[in-house]
C-alpha cells in the first residue's frame, strides 16, 4: 500500500507487523541529493535568552559603586569622585580613630607637661647660699684667741718657732681665728685708694668662701649686691699671733669694707678692672645644667671691732622676674657673716720676725726698749 506525504511534509504512519500498529516511518539516511531518500530535518536552534538577560547593557564598577553609595542614576563625574573621596576619608578616620585621638591627647599632654614643668621650675627656690671661712693657710696672717694661752699651750707654741704652718694648724685646734693682711689693690682707681685711706678700717681683713647652688633647669643671673643690717661692738679677743707682711698682697675674688665703701663690693684681683665695682660688668650665674658657683670674699671691719651682717643679692631669672632677696642659712634664718679686726689692746701679741724667722712675745708690759722676748 502506498503512502502519501501529510500537509506538513511529515510521512504519515503506516501500519506493520502482524498486529497491525501503526510504526514510525524509518529516517532517510541520504542527503538532499539522494533521490530516493526524504528532505533532512533542521538543525536544532539554541535557547533563547530571556528578555531581561541580553537586552540590558552591562553595568560599570563605578555605577555599581555610585548606586551603593546612594547617588541616583546619571550623577556626574566629579560628584561620583568627590563622594568616593568623601567615604574613603570617613573609612580612614573609622579606622585610625584611635591612633590619631592618641595623637592629639599626646601633643596636648605634653604641651601641658611642659606647662607645669616650667610653673614648677619657676617656683622653685632660685638659688642658696653657703658661707664658709677660708680654710687654707695663707702667706701671711694673724690668728686671733678670745683668751689666753696656758704656760703649756706657749710653750708648745714656741716648740714650733721655725714651723709657721704648724703653729697655724696648732692655734686652729685650739679655736683661733684666721685674719688676712688686706690687699694693696695697687691697681685700683685713685678714687678707691683714697676711700680706703680715709676710712676707719683696720689692716686686716676677714676671709670667707660664698657658694651659690640652683636646682633651677633655667638660668639664675646673680647681678647686685648689697650688705644689710650690720651691728658691731669692741673684738673681745685676748690673743694674736702674727706672721707680718713682706710686701704687698694681692687675693682673688671681692673685696668690701663695713660698712661699705661707694661701689663695693670691687674686684680684688690683679688684672684689669681691680678696684672696680664687681657687678658693674660681671655677673654670677647658676643653674641651667650649670649648678654651683661663687667666689672668694675679704670683709675689711672697723679697726679693733667685731661686726656681723646680711647680705641682699638682685636676681634675673628666665621667666623674666628681678628681685631682691636677703640671703638666708641652711636653717631657713637670715644669714649673718662675721667680720672681725684684732684688738687694739690684746693681753698677748706672738709675732714670727724674719731674717731669721723667730717667734718673738710683743705683749705690752714687754714693750720697753730691749724687752722684747724673742726665741733665739
Amino acid at each position: 500500500m502506498t503512502t502519501t506525504g501529510a500537509s506538513g511534509g511529515r510521512p504519515e504512519a503506516q501500519p506493520g507487523g502482524t498486529d497491525g500498529a501503526l510504526t514510525e516511518p524509518v529516517a532517510a539516511t541520504g542527503q538532499s541529493g539522494d533521490s530516493g531518500g526524504s528532505p533532512p530535518t533542521a538543525p536544532a536552534q539554541p535557547p533563547r535568552q530571556a528578555a531581561d538577560e541580553g537586552d540590558e547593557p552591562r553595568e560599570s564598577f563605578g555605577s555599581i559603586v555610585a548606586e551603593t553609595l546612594g547617588l541616583a542614576p546619571g550623577s556626574s563625574r566629579r560628584r561620583r569622585v568627590v563622594t568616593l573621596l568623601v567615604m574613603m576619608a570617613i573609612a580612614f578616620v573609622a579606622v585610625f580613630r584611635d591612633t590619631l585621638i592618641d595623637y592629639v591627647m599626646i601633643k596636648s599632654s605634653v604641651a601641658k607637661e611642659n606647662e607645669s614643668n616650667t610653673q614648677y621650675d619657676a617656683n622653685k627656690v632660685p638659688f642658696t647660699v653657703s658661707v664658709q671661712p677660708e680654710e687654707d693657710e695663707p702667706l701671711e696672717w694673724a690668728m686671733v684667741l678670745d683668751r689666753k694661752l696656758t704656760p703649756d699651750e706657749t710653750r708648745e707654741l714656741v716648740a714650733r718657732n721655725n714651723d709657721r704652718s704648724g703653729a697655724f694648724s696648732y692655734l686652729k685646734e685650739l679655736g683661733a681665728r684666721p685674719l688676712v693682711h688686706t690687699a694693696t689693690m695697687e691697681y685700683a682707681p685713685e678714687r678707691y685708694k683714697q676711700q680706703m685711706l680715709s676710712s676707719n678700717s683696720g689692716t686686716f681683713a676677714d676671709v670667707f668662701r660664698m657658694h651659690i647652688m640652683s636646682t633651677r633647669s633655667s638660668a639664675v643671673v646673680i647681678n647686685g649686691w648689697k650688705v644689710t643690717d650690720i651691728t658691731c661692738r669692741k673684738s673681745i679677743a685676748q690673743t694674736i699671733v702674727e706672721v707680718p707682711p713682706q710686701g704687698g698682697g694681692v687675693y682673688e675674688g671681692l673685696q668690701l669694707h663695713i660698712p661699705p665703701l661707694a661701689g663695693e663690693p670691687v674686684l680684688a684681683d690683679d688684672i684689669e678692672g681691680q678696684g672696680e665695682p664687681y657687678f658693674s660688668t660681671r655677673y654670677v650665674e647658676v643653674g641651667g645644667g650649670q649648678s654651683s658657683s661663687g667666689f672668694k670674699v675679704q670683709a675689711i671691719g672697723p679697726s679693733g671691732q667685731s661686726c656681723e651682717w646680711g647680705i641682699k643679692v638682685r636676681y634675673t631669672d628666665s621667666y623674666q622676674n628681678t628681685r631682691w632677696v636677703q640671703l638666708k642659712d641652711k636653717k631657713g634664718k637670715t644669714l649673718r657673716i662675721r667680720t672681725e679686726s684684732p684688738p687694739l689692746d690684746a693681753t698677748q701679741r706672738w709675732v714670727f720676725i724674719v731674717d731669721p724667722w723667730r717667734l718673738c712675745d710683743l705683749t705690752p708690759e714687754t714693750l720697753m726698749p730691749g724687752k722684747e722676748k724673742c726665741v733665739q
